[in-house]
């Protein structure tokens, strides 16, 4: 259960990215939060434990996103998810979501599928898998209106892991701190990945000096067949 001042706390974040939500749906959060807390003692899922930056980096940050994940999205997919950040926050925030979970460790996506049961969240799929391997298979290549992942590697490297998953005309999201030189390094290699940056928004997670950077990537055409490269490839030789 959480405390009247962490619930004003959630609230102020939301309304300074113009969210609302249900009494029940900031309930089924907080619940989350205790279940990624809990868990934390036994593998480890966050280096964040204090419950009030916890609420704001990484509930708040998470929902940060939502506003740029588009009406006409149905289907989503977080490379890298780790605890469930953004995806799971988006699923509570935006039920009618089909979200899939992907993640390299399968103790991770163990926890996930306790949350998924525990919360009775439908329609969300948690896949153990590299992201290099996950965006050549079938069920997965350019399957989503829209990828979004936060944080997990330099923009040109994640370029590479998120377009293949993203169908032509929909949007790749990075949620990241983002160094200008990412952006210029990314250019090319997303040229050949067959995407382009649309916009890019800065701000700060209200009440910290948290500085966070959402870069949208709108996918033009079909990603080569060659890409993503065998996993290890991408980190070693960016495009």
């Amino acid at each position: 259960m959480f405390l009247e001042e962490e619930k004003e706390l959630f609230i102020k974040g939301l309304n300074f990215f113009h969210i609302s939500m249900t009494e029940e749906r900031i309930k089924s959060l907080f619940e989350y939060m205790e279940m990624v807390l809990d868990w934390n003692q036994k593998i480890n899922l966050t280096a964040i434990t204090d419950r009030k930056e916890f609420i704001l980096k990484h509930l708040i940050d998470s929902l940060s996103v939502l506003p740029h994940v588009q009406n006409k999205t149905k289907n989503l997919i977080d490379v890298g998810t780790g605890a469930g950040f953004p995806g799971i926050p988006l699923k509570i925030a935006k039920n009618e979501l089909h979200i899939t979970l992907l993640d390299s460790l399968n103790k991770r996506i163990q926890f996930l599928k306790e949350v998924i049961s525990s919360l009775n969240l439908q329609n969300v799929k948690p896949f153990h898998s590299r992201a290099e391997d996950g965006g050549n298979h079938k069920d997965f290549r350019e399957k989503y209106d829209c990828c979004v992942s936060r944080a997990v590697a330099n923009l040109p490297v994640l370029s590479e892991y998120c377009l293949p998953f993203v169908r032509v005309g929909g949007i790749f999201i990075s949620m990241k701190a983002l160094l200008e030189r990412e952006i210029e390094d990314s250019r090319e290699g997303l040229k050949i990945l067959g995407g382009e940056i649309e916009d890019l928004k800065k701000f700060s997670i209200p009440g910290t000096e948290y500085n966070r950077t959402i870069i949208i990537i709108r996918k033009f055409r079909q990603t080569p067949t060659k890409y993503p490269r065998k996993a290890g490839i991408p980190s070693k030789n960016p495009l």
